[in-house]
């Protein structure tokens, strides 16, 4: 079977690259193709994951737009040249619009419901669409459930075990407290109109009495907030968010990453209550706080901080978690290589 896996963030690689090495232990063959965005080609690089660059979107809301026929031709020409048997990626627009043209098989994989803009563009050409059983969303007969997040792809016990010699490189030992702060860029399509964290530098001086402040960003930092900036390989983060006593952010995926590793979170945006994984992620499991605005954010983190027993608190509210959900891989794996038989290319899938 030939495969290839679209990605366009540096999520998209986490999420993909376990079950890519296992259909290629598999002996099946796959290329990737990848823009540019952030960290994405230094985590393909550090993975070993060979790529071929598209380019990018651009980062207004504009360029994006225009540039979505010139991405959707530099992908079509991808799938002509290696003709593969189906096209994976997430939200993929430029995927779905390629495989269509290309009468080629497409599966999209989605967790964020108020991605509208892309839904448009995607969802009447893609053939199936995988979302979580807590979206919220009805995608149309095409969509598939299943009872897991994304970050289960490669956070799962079976794919994931933390290593703590990541502390040494930044000067901390287990058990030292540690604060993870993450301000994102905020120019997503789907982003726009939205906010996060207010008072950042405020918010970093009172934390630190508590214990040390590190934080990943994806623009540039405020003065004076630049020596927190954490100095670490992009693939070992979630190494560090594991070992976290606490996680502050407008990072939606870092947020979730941290409760599924049984890290305490908290997650500040105007986007909060859109989204089914996180009302499920706070409400049914109590493994984060969500937050519209950052008013209170302050006052939940000194809060958990001074828990007694917080992080092991945490880990028995993911082993409860982790009871009700799938390892994702597995079920990636597995749908991929029987809808590639056209016997199994059905609307419905028993996990």
């Amino acid at each position: 079977m030939r495969l290839i896996f679209d990605v366009n963030h540096p999520g998209h690689v986490h999420l993909f690259k376990n079950c890519i090495w296992e259909l290629q232990k598999k002996g099946h063959e796959v290329l990737i193709t990848a823009s540019e965005k952030d960290v994405t080609f230094k985590l393909l690089d550090n993975y070993g994951l060979d790529y071929v660059s598209l380019g990018n979107y651009g980062n207004t809301v504009l360029q994006k737009f225009l540039n979505i026929p010139i991405m959707d031709l530099k992908m079509y020409r991808e799938i002509k040249n290696f003709n593969p048997d189906i096209v994976i990626g997430l939200s993929s627009i430029r995927g779905a619009h390629a495989a269509k043209i290309a009468r080629t098989k497409c599966i999209i994989f989605d967790d964020t419901e108020h991605s509208k803009y892309e839904h448009l563009l995607y969802v009447p050409f893609a053939n199936k669409i995988l979302t979580p059983s807590c979206f919220t969303k009805d995608l149309g007969k095409k969509q598939i459930r299943y009872e897991g997040y994304h970050e289960l792809a490669y956070l799962h016990p079976n794919n994931f075990n933390p290593n703590p010699e990541v502390l040494g490189e930044i000067g901390l030992t287990e058990g030292d407290p540690f604060i993870i702060l993450r301000f994102v860029s905020w120019n997503a399509s789907h982003d726009v109109g939205h906010r996060g964290i207010q008072n950042k530098v405020e918010l970093v001086h009172k934390l630190e009495k508590y214990g040390r402040v590190l934080i990943t960003s994806e623009g540039e930092l405020d003065d004076g907030l630049e020596k927190y900036q954490i100095k670490v390989s992009p693939e070992k983060m979630h190494d560090l968010l594991y070992y976290a006593s606490l996680y502050i952010g407008e990072g939606a995926t870092m947020a979730s990453e941290c409760a599924v590793l049984g890290t305490p979170s908290i997650y500040v945006s105007s986007l909060v209550e859109t989204m089914g994984n996180f009302i499920e992620l706070g409400g049914k499991y109590g493994l984060i706080f969500n937050y519209s605005s950052s008013d209170k954010v302050l006052d939940k983190a000194i809060e958990l901080i001074q828990r007694k027993n917080l992080k092991q608190d945490w880990k028995t509210k993911r082993d409860v978690l982790l009871a009700d959900k799938i390892d994702v891989t597995n079920f990636m794996v597995d749908f991929i290589e029987k809808y590639a038989t056209p016997s199994n290319n059905k609307n419905t899938y028993e996990v």
